[in-house]
């Protein structure tokens, strides 16, 4: 799978964090405390630094809830820096292991499954095989799963470019290529998401929760603007010109404009 530096991740956690949706982390910190397992275990696809770790944390789990994480991800580093940040009296478990290896992950005795900006850089086949090893792992115990920040193919600046909506259309047709996974699902991953999960069983809500950026961000939407411009610079409807004229303008405007980027949050629930 693609892999994202501590730098990237720490540059983001503050704006992913100020995103997420309130109501739909409270559900899912709920239902997973109110299984009358003290030490229930959650499982983080793609943990990185334990940005979800931290967010459950901080604003949603019960003091008295102290359940076991488990934090997947291929990068040793990450997950070395994930366990570094925990709390240390918490119970932390690592597993470094390639998601695309679904039948090794720990799901034994899970109750919350949560992955954050990750549904949309899988394939169809890997959610399919994922819910396929999350029926088996649960043997028809209830189980959640919390899928935050998928991106949902908008994003809108201030002030506007004349290629804005090229560059997005470009952009978008990018985050469908094959990211680690297969072809990614996009902007489209909470539908089919959505849509697979209910034929499993599942009670699911969907819930916004966009990036609010400007000045204060200008770091981020730096990355986010050269990010952008790398993505696109195969798109054959855009000359080379043109794209460095929209680069050049946007990061002019990085530290003075703002920009909203598209995200969904899924919280699917099965039993009670």
């Amino acid at each position: 799978m693609t892999g994202f530096s501590v730098d990237w991740l720490n540059l983001r956690e503050a704006a992913d964090q100020q995103a997420r949706n309130s109501e739909l982390l409270r559900v899912a910190a709920t239902f997973a405390a109110s299984g009358g397992d003290s030490q229930a275990v959650v499982v983080d696809l793609g943990a990185g630094t334990g940005s979800t770790y931290r967010t459950f944390g901080q604003r949603s789990f019960p003091a008295e809830f102290t359940p076991t994480w488990r934090f997947v991800d291929n990068d040793r580093k990450l997950l070395g820096e994930a366990a570094r940040r925990a709390d240390q009296n918490h119970l932390i478990e690592t597993y470094e292991i390639d998601l695309n290896h679904v039948g090794q992950l720990p799901l034994t005795a899970v109750r919350l499954i949560t992955a954050s900006a990750l549904f949309d850089l899988v394939s169809a086949p890997f959610i399919d095989r994922l819910i396929a090893e999350v029926d088996a792992a649960s043997a028809g115990r209830p189980v959640g799963i919390y899928a935050a920040l998928n991106y949902d193919g908008s994003t809108c600046w201030d002030p506007v470019h004349p290629l804005d909506q090229q560059v997005l259309e470009a952009f978008n047709e990018d985050q469908t290529t094959d990211k680690g996974f297969g072809p990614a699902l996009g902007p489209d991953a909470c539908n089919y998401v959505k849509r697979t999960l209910e034929q499993a069983g599942f009670g699911v809500q969907l819930a916004t929760s966009p990036w609010q950026l400007d000045g204060k961000d200008a770091q981020l939407v730096a990355e986010l603007i050269q990010g952008i411009g790398s993505a696109v610079q195969s798109c054959p409807e855009l000359a080379p010109e043109d794209i460095a004229d929209w680069l050049a303008f946007r990061l002019a405007h990085a530290a003075t404009g703002s920009c909203r980027v598209g995200h969904t949050d899924l919280l699917a629930i099965r039993g009670s």
